[in-house]
């Protein structure tokens, strides 16, 4: 029998209504034993957590994990200030890679930009003798050279695929940058990596998560959701997966889960089928997002609607009758609407009594109307708190007043919406101490603005914890197992240096993760 360990001296969160904190916590194995005095623990090997605070370890409900990974080779552009900055690093990177290998970056944004406009002539510049091609923010436009675009076969005369857009300078040509869609003719012509680069890439990215305190994700996408399952299936077999993971697989899959018998809640606490991941639309940063009106100051542009509402609903019909829950990614209020009218039309028929969990992925911005409909219907809202602070200035920028229901967190859990926290990582730091300080103050790491942006949606830090925890676990039917410290339970648990519940909101970014333990067993710190 393994050792027992008896966690004390701690500020212990537990994250169960009826006993919300504790003073010690015994763990046998993987599982959690005992909660509660200290006094009443059983016999084993105790260890002073140093008046240190003790949490439900974390899980992010909304990643790309192996373009995070993959991504920690890849220029990294989030953050950089100018057009100036981001050629420099391209002209870096292709300055020491062989001529002809393609150059990728991921996080450019020049919304956040003093000067200048993206085309592909500024990376011919730099890079004339590598094709490159680098992913938005957003993860919804890419930004390409002209040697990426010729080896991709785009032209003049390439016509614009369903629900993508490649856009033309003034004498016809495509100046590089191509949304939605339209990103795959590119991506599609980039080398794939081989199934032993992706789970060494994989191999890099477990410690980088663990030392925020995250001991498992909900996979949202990749080129190939089976390959990817056929990965971690893989590494586990191995002994090689130090995390807990529910997969989601694209549309363009569907039948193949059904071939493979695949169905939502498959597997064990390691790795588990999610479900089915859908896009309704593009995003707010590339205009795409679909809207019930205009953007502000764009007359005509209501964004792209990436899957048309009869084909979701046939998509959706369809995976629910196979037993599999749907993810779908909708950011404009009227790509939420149109999601909302297919459940709506699915509870009234063949999905009445139906336990699977269907989400909306984002739920950036929603027609007031609809606030309450999510709970009516059951559905999960999977969100990312640090979108609102990142994304604030474009809101007020592109949606205007309609920002009032933009990211409303707390309009939702007011109408019982169940929430679950992500990061959407990449796009977004997968760092749960940022995510849960843009929850509780809607404010950027410099404290504007001052009373957080529309304050009325700021959450409590317990919500906020919640959504990380017990919110994530809810979603893929794990709250039995996950997501709280109670007996029974899988002994995932994360140490931070601070505690969150008393000390001042604007000190949580500073916030340490100090130790992460994953069933039963230290994987950082200790």
């Amino acid at each position: 029998m393994s050792e027992t360990l008896v966690l004390t001296n701690a500020r212990i969160y537990t994250l169960e209504r009826a006993t919300p904190t504790a003073e010690a916590v015994a763990v046998q194995g993987e599982r959690i034993v005992a909660v509660g005095r200290a006094a009443d623990m059983p016999p084993g090997r105790r260890i002073d957590l140093g008046g240190r605070t003790l949490l439900p370890a974390f899980t992010d409900s909304h990643l790309h994990i192996m373009h995070w990974a993959l991504g920690l080779d890849q220029i990294p552009l989030d953050g950089v200030p100018s057009l100036g900055e981001t050629l420099r690093r391209v002209a870096e990177r292709a300055a020491t890679t062989p001529t002809g290998e393609w150059l990728q970056g991921w996080g450019w944004n020049a919304s956040a930009w003093p000067t200048g406009r993206p085309t592909r002539e500024d990376l011919d510049r730099v890079a004339p003798n590598h094709p490159v091609v680098l992913t938005h923010k957003s993860g919804h436009m890419i930004w390409a050279n002209s040697l990426a675009l010729q080896v991709a076969g785009v032209t003049a005369a390439t016509p614009n695929p369903p629900g993508g857009d490649i856009h033309h300078d003034a004498h016809g040509a495509p100046n590089g940058i191509l949304t939605e869609n339209a990103t795959d003719l590119v991506h599609d012509a980039v080398p794939v990596p081989d199934a032993t680069q992706r789970r060494a890439a994989l191999g890099r990215a477990w410690p980088h998560f663990h030392r925020l305190g995250l001991v498992g994700g909900h996979e949202m996408g990749y080129a190939d959701p089976l390959a990817l399952w056929d990965d971690f299936s893989a590494l586990q077999a191995e002994g090689r997966l130090p995390w807990r993971i529910s997969h989601y697989i694209h549309k363009h899959q569907l039948e193949d889960m059904i071939r493979r018998g695949m169905r939502s809640w498959d597997g064990d606490h390691n790795l588990r089928v999610g479900g089915l991941k859908i896009f309704m639309d593009g995003a707010l940063g590339s205009q795409t997002a679909d809207m019930l009106a205009d953007y502000e100051g764009q007359p005509g542009n209501r964004g792209i609607v990436t899957t048309e509402v009869e084909e979701l609903h046939e998509l959706a019909f369809r995976a629910a009758g196979h037993g599999i829950a749907c993810a779908i990614h909708a950011i404009g209020d009227a790509a939420n609407h149109k999601v909302l009218e297919v459940f709506a039309a699915w509870r009234a028929g063949p999905g009445k009594d139906s336990p699977l969990r269907h989400r909306i992925e984002h739920v950036q911005v929603i027609a007031p109307t609809d606030l309450p409909r999510l709970a009516q219907l059951g559905i999960v809202a999977s969100v990312q708190p640090i979108h609102a602070t990142s994304d604030m200035a474009m809101v007020d920028r592109y949606w205007g007043k309609r920002g009032e229901t933009a990211y409303a967190f707390c309009s939702l859990l007011s109408c019982g919406t169940r929430l679950a926290f992500g990061s959407d990582a990449p796009v977004e730091t997968p760092d749960v101490m940022v995510g849960i300080h843009a929850a509780v103050t809607r404010q950027r790491a410099d404290g504007q603005p001052p009373d957080g942006w529309y304050p009325e949606q700021r959450l409590s830090v317990y919500e906020a914890v919640h959504g990380y925890t017990l919110g994530a676990a809810y979603v893929t039917g794990e709250q039995g197992i996950k997501g709280s410290i109670a007996p029974g339970k899988l002994a995932d648990l994360a140490v931070l240096d601070k505690d969150i519940f008393a000390s001042d909101p604007a000190d949580i970014l500073a916030t340490q993760v100090d130790a992460t333990m994953l069933g039963g067993e230290w994987v950082y710190g200790g």
